[in-house]
């Protein structure tokens, strides 16, 4: 007798390979708001990751958001009074230096930061940008996160330093102001971010020349000095550097709404300095964005 052998099924033929294009949206607008909404849950995580990895395995961990201003202010401070021998009281128009000098330092981090890791964000996430698909413009933006924090804890040490100088600084009302200002740092940083960020994918010169470019920017702009002092015909065109705005706004917000510092024509050419700067950045990152993935 012969045994029934039992028949197997032919396998299932595998699905051939679909090749998928992705092609940029036609059109010039600078940014697609519902598409970075649709992938928010990204946005936080990446934000999350640049946080942690910022402070992990630090043994002074968030200290590191104060030790560089701090250590700045007190450098800076030492110098202009003791071997320049300037008057602590006489350099700022009668407030401490120390006070002026930080509320300065605190915004200028803030911008330097984000300015460093936003420049180097795209080629630092090229295994991420030539695999998976997603709104380039996420990966500038959550690279700022950590300079974010790092404010936040700094802005706690600038509030005990207005306290222990209570006596001779008062906050006014002028405070409720200081969010635009904050804003207006983070869109500067973010402007200028979006342009080097773009470039370094093209030339990869751009991180070398960044730190640079950052130095001579802080002597750029009022931080050890008020900008009273700039010559009044000099004060428009000084004003283009957006920083200018930033400082002065922070120092009237949390100095008492001194009248030297109080917003004016110079904080509006600041204004509409950052507005070009984001405005070009994100047109210019937009029709590099296609490239991104070919040059990373």
């Amino acid at each position: 007798m012969q045994a029934d052998t039992a028949t197997t099924p032919p396998l299932a033929a595998a699905p051939e390979p679909q090749t998928v294009y992705i092609r940029a949206k036609p059109g010039w607008r600078a940014i697609d708001f519902g598409e970075l909404w649709y992938y928010r849950e990204l946005l936080w995580n990446l934000a999350v990751r640049d946080v942690t990895i910022r402070y992990k395995q630090t043994f002074l961990g968030v200290l590191w958001a104060i030790i560089p201003p701090f250590f700045t202010m007190v450098i800076f401070t030492v110098i202009l009074t003791t071997l320049f021998g300037l008057d602590r009281q006489r350099l700022f128009n009668g407030l401490p230096a120390p006070l002026a000098m930080f509320t300065a330092l605190a915004p200028w981090q803030l911008f330097s930061v984000s300015l460093n890791q936003s420049s180097n964000s795209l080629v630092g996430s090229q295994n991420l940008i030539s695999k998976v698909y997603f709104p380039r413009l996420i990966i500038p933006i959550s690279s700022m996160a950590s300079a974010v924090v790092d404010f936040c804890i700094c802005s706690v040490f600038l509030a005990g330093m207005l306290v222990w100088y209570h006596d001779q600084v008062t906050v006014g009302w002028q405070v409720v102001t200081l969010p635009l200002f904050f804003l207006l740092a983070v869109a500067t940083a973010l402007s200028v971010g979006l342009w080097l960020s773009a470039l370094n994918v093209q030339y990869r010169d751009v991180r070398y020349a960044v730190p640079i470019m950052v130095q001579l920017w802080m002597y750029a702009s009022p931080i050890i000095y008020s900008s009273a002092r700039v010559p009044e015909k000099w004060r428009v065109w000084y004003a283009l550097n957006p920083m200018v705005g930033v400082v002065d706004g922070f120092r009237w917000a949390l100095l008492g709404g001194r009248e030297e510092f109080a917003p004016g024509m110079m904080t509006a050419v600041s204004v509409v300095s950052v507005l070009v700067l984001l405005l070009g950045g994100l047109f210019y990152f937009r029709r590099m964005e296609k490239t991104f993935a070919d040059l990373v």
